[in-house]
């Protein structure tokens, strides 16, 4: 939960991170050694950075100079990341935007989300921003109405998308567990995009 914290937006070149921790000239993200490297260069950045309780991190992972991607690396980095930061003992209070993805890399990625069950949200090329992986057509209806507001309570979201009170705050509860909206503590919910905005709350 936000609780009014400062959202601090952090741009992380994945490229830059993979040349520093694998010493390549090539931006080619390929084995789960490589894929470990990164992610725990990630990490370093994420922890550098970490405010404690008064900030929150919004982590942009940008893939834009990236020239492969397979597998095994989508999985270390996205679907590593993805888990570490849902779990209760996480190390930091840090959410997840991915920039960036050509359609060669987004194969890889959608498979490693859709076997881990974890949602992502993807900012495209002309910035409007997505969601994928594993979600449900509630879920996606209710994130794009959240997109739409911003920032909304059940009652609102459920006039808006056409559902039941009951049925929006579960989907918005849903979304806020798998780190794609925050809630804030007067029972709102943000879409992550919103919260890159430098006006969020």
């Amino acid at each position: 939960m936000l609780h009014g914290r400062r959202v601090a937006p952090l741009s992380i070149d994945l490229s830059h991170v993979h040349r520093r921790s694998v010493t390549s000239l090539f931006s080619n993200l390929v084995t789960r050694p490589t894929g470990r490297a990164i992610r725990s260069g990630v990490e370093s950045q994420i922890a550098e950075m970490d405010g404690g309780a008064h900030s929150v991190c919004l982590s942009v992972l940008d893939f834009s100079q990236v020239r492969v991607l397979d597998y095994s690396c989508a999985d270390e980095i996205v679907a590593k990341l993805l888990l570490r930061f849902q779990a209760e003992d996480r190390p930091a209070e840090a959410y997840f935007v991915v920039r960036g993805l050509q359609d060669h890399h987004l194969e890889a990625v959608e498979a490693v989300l859709e076997r881990h069950a974890l949602l992502l949200v993807c900012e495209t090329e002309d910035g409007t921003c997505a969601l994928i992986g594993a979600a449900d057509p509630l879920q996606r209806a209710v994130w794009d109405t959240l997109l739409r507001l911003r920032r909304a309570g059940p009652a609102q979201v459920a006039g808006e998308a056409g559902v039941s009170d009951a049925a929006a705050a579960a989907a918005m509860s849903a979304l806020c567990v798998r780190r794609v909206a925050a809630p804030h503590s007067d029972g709102t919910v943000s879409p992550l995009p919103c919260l890159l905005e430098p006006t969020a709350p």
